[in-house]
């Protein structure tokens, strides 16, 4: 698989050579809707809480007598059907958690790099882009790499300049390729990356890594 280059002002300047594994596979769009919805799952908090009729702070006596009135039945206040009383089939504090398998996610990544590669998504700066620690410089250098709508501007490792240039565009988010995730992938039409994060993603996603792994397990 190659991936373009592009320098600061917005001309190829040649191709790198990606891992296919990585970049180059039939996205598994049924694992990527598993690993986005455990994602989104993992991420609420589930505090939700409601009161019962034994949680209800009120007198036990029933409001009035059973028969003879002409109304309906009143049970006590606690009854959801009064005001102030308990809430009927309300939330409850829960964990919503959902476990998926490391090679699923593994897999899930793969396939929405592979599907950002194949659509022209995903672009290589170039050795000589700098990215400065500016709004206005940052902007500039987003437009001139044919950035559209939102993109994801992908480092080897924590950049500060690049962090503090793109923290104030609401479009553009800059994150290490050691955070990659599903959703952010998914919510990102483009993906800027440096030649350095193409290769830490090949190290941590590649399909041998993954049978490295498989053997220290089994070790």
């Amino acid at each position: 698989m190659k991936l373009p280059l592009i320098d600061g002002q917005g001309n190829a300047a040649g191709e790198i050579e990606a891992d296919d594994s990585v970049f180059g596979i039939e996205p598994n769009l049924a694992v990527v809707h598993q690993a986005v919805t455990a994602q989104r799952a993992n991420a609420r908090q589930g505090n939700s809480s409601t009161l019962n009729r034994s949680g209800i702070r009120q007198a036990s006596k029933k409001t009035g007598r059973q028969k003879g009135g002409g109304r309906a039945r009143l049970g006590t206040p606690s009854s959801p059907t009064r005001i102030g009383g308990a809430v009927a089939h309300g939330p409850h504090p829960r964990s919503y958690r959902q476990r998926l398998p490391k090679r699923m996610r593994r897999l899930a990544i793969r396939s929405l790099l592979s599907q950002r590669a194949s659509e022209g998504g995903v672009i290589v700066a170039a050795p000589d882009v700098e990215f400065e620690a500016k709004t206005s410089a940052m902007s500039s250098l987003c437009r001139a790499l044919g950035v559209e709508r939102t993109a994801l501007v992908v480092s080897d490792g924590v950049d500060d300049a690049l962090v503090r240039g793109t923290q104030n565009l609401p479009n553009i988010q800059a994150m290490p390729a050691q955070t990659l995730n599903s959703y952010l992938i998914l919510t990102h039409d483009q993906l800027i990356m440096t030649e350095a994060a193409v290769r830490r993603c090949e190290a941590m996603w590649a399909v041998d890594s993954d049978r490295a792994d498989e053997g220290a397990g089994d070790a």
